[in-house]
């Protein structure tokens, strides 16, 4: 069980003494990826905060303010309970729960309107996991950055230009294909360097990174065999308009094998996404990309597509969402040459394919129905089925990292069905808590292996940022 002690600390934090308001403009808000908060307009002296850490937020380093740094963390906790792990795998076992919990600090440095400096440390712990796997390098990294790069911006012309490098955290669209894994704990970094230039309504990014691999207790190191590059550009929606985002990504993974074909991997996936209202209370989300390149000697094409509609049916307390989500990623025709396999790159998989995560976007064919209601001002829940079956039944089923967890060769398309309950309930600006109940039903292509049991996954966990 999640230990009390931890949840009190996280309790009695968010209810630290409050101090008079003296604050020259409102809070931003809180964000996933720290580095992206603009603390530069907030003001708050020691002795009269309205928050114990509001000073912290924007601290003058010289007489005039054109110095000044900002100071912050989280601290993130969930127990996770097991049974049926890996469809019953035996090795060790498929019934456990643990405890993954994890600290991050930085601090942001301003030097006048051109330069920043941007330094996020973090731990992650877990305790002892006894499914298949282990204490996985996903949860655990004694000590180290996640975050360190400089970046240096000027104007140009009608917009701005930044130059980052560094390590850093990276986050594309609805993180289908780029994210940092909020789910995980210990989370993906890259390192490298990249260039922003924005104008108007348009952010158009340009990369070059290395994957940063976790090394547990040693210090992190970039694998340069790992790329991840290209440009991501994004023309933010105006007020009830819609969204529009255009890239084209490249990615080196060196001795893959994809469904009988091995060798070197370089590939290229050019995609968009765009997303808005429609109708009066509808929402839609659509995103497609197409890739090409080699593996080994060997030719890839492989593409997804990923849709998804919401629609607000009345006005109601509750709030209700109803939304429907369709995903598609291609699979491999036969075994060896050519290769039609979708690379998922490096994706959040978990905020589509079931919370259960049992499956990549890799030759898979997906369809979720579900509602999300507003309990009352505080607290979220959200119902959600799910239903899975591959695209090509001679290709192999993928697991949520990408590598394959059984051969291709199936005589049915069904691996199966999830239903998964979440609520979300935000006890202050600082602090949340959430639960869930996950269960996975076993599909005919799952029982033609050597473990069919269904998985049930519950956990609980809590937030708390500063």
């Amino acid at each position: 069980m999640l230990p009390r002690s931890a949840f009190r600390v996280l309790i009695a934090a968010s209810a630290l003494p409050a101090f008079a308001v003296a604050q020259s403009d409102p809070r931003p808000a809180f964000k996933f990826q720290r580095q992206d908060e603009d603390w530069s307009a907030f003001r708050a002296q020691f002795g009269e905060a309205q928050w114990l850490f509001d000073p912290f937020k924007h601290m003058a380093l010289d007489d005039q303010g054109q110095w000044w740094a900002s100071f912050g963390g989280r601290t993130e906790m969930r127990t996770e309970f097991w049974d049926g792990f890996g469809f019953g795998a035996q090795t060790p076992g498929n019934r456990d729960e643990f405890t993954i919990s994890r600290l991050h600090l930085h601090g942001d440095f301003h030097f006048g309107e051109h330069l920043r400096a941007f330094v996020e440390a973090r731990t992650a712990q877990t305790t002892e996991r006894g499914l298949p796997g282990g204490e996985r390098d996903v949860d655990l990294d004694t000590l180290d950055l996640y975050n360190a790069f400089l970046d240096v911006g000027s104007r140009l012309g009608d917009g701005n230009v930044r130059l980052r490098t560094g390590r850093q955290s990276l986050s594309y669209g609805s993180q289908r294909l780029v994210s940092p894994l909020p789910w995980v704990n210990a989370l993906r970094a890259f390192e490298g360097f990249c260039a922003r230039w924005s104008t108007g309504r348009w952010n158009v990014d340009a990369f070059l990174t290395s994957l940063v691999v976790i090394e547990r207790f040693d210090p992190n190191e970039r694998d340069d065999e790992k790329q991840l590059y290209g440009l991501y550009a994004t023309r933010t929606p105006e007020k009830g308009g819609v969204g529009l985002d255009l890239y084209l990504l490249g990615n080196t993974r060196p001795d893959v094998t994809i469904n009988g074909t091995s060798g070197d991997e370089r590939r290229h996936t050019a995609g968009l996404r765009t997303w808005g209202p429609w109708a009066e209370k509808g929402d839609f989300e659509f995103e497609g990309a197409w890739q090409f390149g080699e593996l080994g000697d060997e030719d890839v094409s492989a593409w997804f597509a990923s849709l998804v509609v919401g629609y607000k049916p009345g006005d109601s307390s509750l709030a209700p969402r109803v939304f429907l989500g369709l995903d598609a990623a291609s699979g491999d025709r036969s075994p060896g040459g050519s290769v039609q396999t979708f690379n998922q790159l490096y994706p959040l998989g978990h905020a589509y394919f079931g919370f259960a995560d049992a499956l990549g976007r890799q030759n898979v064919a997906a369809a979720n129905l579900g509602c999300s209601v507003k309990l009352d001002a505080s607290t979220t829940a959200t119902l959600t089925g799910h239903v899975f079956q591959l695209m090509d039944k001679d290709d192999a089923i993928y697991g949520v990292n990408g590598a394959q967890f059984r051969p291709g060769g199936f005589d049915s398309a069904d691996v199966g069905q999830e239903l998964d309950l979440l609520v979300n309930h935000t006890v202050t600006k600082f602090f949340s808590v959430y639960g869930g109940y996950s269960h996975l039903f076993a599909g005919q292509a799952i029982e033609e292996g050597a473990t069919d049991e269904d998985q049930d996954f519950a956990y609980v966990g809590a937030s708390f940022y500063f």
